[in-house]
């Protein structure tokens, strides 16, 4: 069994006439992607020759044209759980994507609904959230976003399997 891929990246067009190519994050790691890292992609191993991250820029070993470089394009670079985690270190109260989708989100002592994704809009990341059944059932609407931001976010407990949010069933009812 091949371990879970995790997307951390996805391969943009080319830049130049040496094969670089444009580096879209989908990760807040950008320290993962040096000189001599190894990552699976759709379109077999690649590995890290150069990146600028001002820039945004990645340049693959044995990719030194713009015609190697135009089939990379679109490609999204995968990591797994171990070598993302061994690659990347978190701080206190920082958490990667995969721990938070799939816990319940509580506001006060009321399950509100289950993390089912996480989008990043203009630099904010956003908690997808569907909405429990019996919210569902009372004309609520069957999934929102809360913006992950310390004036809804109290407290994440993995172990448990919660987020304690504040002020988020009025997101909701405003949904």
């Amino acid at each position: 069994m091949s371990p879970e891929r995790i997307p951390i990246a996805r391969i943009g067009k080319s830049i130049g006439l040496k094969g670089e190519m444009r580096l879209n994050l989908l990760s807040d790691f950008p320290e993962q992607f040096r000189p001599g890292a190894v990552f699976m992609s759709d379109r077999g191993e690649l590995t890290i020759a150069s990146y600028n991250h001002s820039r945004g820029i990645v340049r693959f070993e044995g990719i030194e044209s713009i015609e190697k470089a135009k089939p990379l394009t679109n490609a999204y670079l995968y990591t797994t759980k171990e070598a993302g985690e061994a690659a990347c270190k978190l701080g206190k109260n920082e958490y990667f994507w995969y721990q938070i989708i799939g816990l319940d989100l509580l506001d006060g002592d009321e399950k509100i609904g289950r993390v089912t994704n996480i989008e990043r809009l203009a630099g904010t990341d956003y908690l997808q959230v569907d909405t429990c059944d019996a919210l569902v059932k009372k004309g609520y609407a069957k999934n929102f976003l809360v913006p992950y931001i310390d004036r809804y976010i109290e407290s994440v407990d993995t172990e448990l399997g919660v987020i304690n949010t504040k002020g988020t069933k009025e997101i909701l009812e405003a949904s």
